[in-house]
């Protein structure tokens, strides 16, 4: 895959790609080696299968992957990173596209989106938060961070397997291999330094844009309290909690990661399989009374559980669904849920 290069308007070089066809989706970076990471089996098939419905842009950020190593160490906020996506959409010539803001770039493509509303189509976040430092509060992540200064080639490993779930495999093996080349030990530290001070919220509330917000996380990552938060700061924002426990996508359920971002791009859509997928065992049964016509009263009755077990079930189904109330859920789930 042929890599271009753009120019920031502070004169920083950034590597980026364009493959596919359609509506526009840039899949903006956290810490990336494009180029490497096309030899992991698992994102060159989301890459490929992502191409065959859209216009795929991806880059690397200043100081990472093809991008520029030479760079301030102390300018690595939102204004750089903005910097970067400007540069970006500007080579490529797209007035208009949907943003994956994905981990660390989460807060960018809020930012983004905020600022120039004009030239975001839709915008999909994963894995990062408003505040970024709430994404780096995890126990494992803060282990995770404390290697970077200690031992990078180690960093790169753990990275490899408890951030994106892959073992000793090949694909294992080309993941560390893309986190250890992605940057140096020192621009890595400035990088999640500057991370902590980034804080985007006030933006939320200016975002126009269609947002779907992505969750799948394990206990020990990010809470879906942090996601659910920053769903209901943006207006018309819709959260889908995907089933699994590996924080990345396109690895664990590809195909039905797929699915929902490629019709959420393409159209707005948002797959009814994936949302209803991350419904429990428990609260599908509740949804399938519920849309009978029972009571709270009656669904605990035939379901062996207390009302209030009942109200929470339905509670988490709302929210799932992104529906308001009772009669939303039902009728959601008489259109053939």
């Amino acid at each position: 895959m042929e890599t271009r290069f753009a120019r920031t308007a502070d004169g920083v070089t950034i590597g980026y790609q364009v493959l596919g066809r359609g509506p526009a989706l840039v899949w903006m970076p956290s810490l990336s080696n494009v180029t490497a990471q096309w030899r992991i089996p698992a994102l060159r098939a989301a890459y490929e299968a992502l191409a065959r419905e859209c216009t795929l842009v991806l880059y690397d950020g200043r100081g990472t992957g093809a991008s520029s190593r030479e760079i301030d160490l102390s300018d690595l906020g939102v204004e750089a990173h903005l910097r970067d996506l400007t540069a970006v959409l500007d080579a490529t010539g797209l007035r208009r596209a949907t943003l994956l803001g994905y981990y660390h770039s989460v807060a960018t493509a809020i930012a983004y989106a905020a600022a120039e509303p004009r030239r975001v189509e839709r915008l999909i976040l994963y894995g990062g938060a408003a505040r970024m430092d709430e994404a780096m509060q995890p126990a494992q992540t803060r282990a995770l961070l404390s290697l970077v200064d200690q031992d990078w080639s180690l960093f790169a490993d753990a990275a490899a397997t408890a951030w994106l779930g892959w073992d000793g495999t090949e694909s294992g093996r080309w993941t560390a291999e893309a986190f250890r080349t992605a940057t140096t030990p020192a621009i890595a530290k400035a990088w999640f330094s500057a991370a902590r001070d980034i804080d985007v919220t006030p933006l939320l509330p200016k975002i126009e844009a269609p947002t779907l917000v992505l969750h799948r996380q394990g206990t020990q990552q990010i809470p879906a309290d942090v996601f659910r938060r920053l769903t209901g700061a943006i207006p018309g924002a819709r959260l889908v909690e995907l089933p699994g426990s590996t924080p990345t996508l396109f690895v664990e359920d590809p195909a039905a990661d797929l699915s929902l971002v490629t019709g959420f791009v393409t159209d707005g859509r948002i797959s009814r399989t994936t949302v209803t997928g991350a419904l429990t065992r428990r609260e599908h049964e509740v949804l399938h009374r519920l849309a009978a016509g029972d009571s709270n009263a009656e669904i605990g009755d035939k379901l062996g559980i207390a009302v209030h077990t009942v109200e929470r079930h339905l509670a988490n189904i709302y929210r799932k669904l992104g529906v308001r109330g009772r009669t939303a859920a039902v009728a959601y789930a008489l259109r053939g849920v």
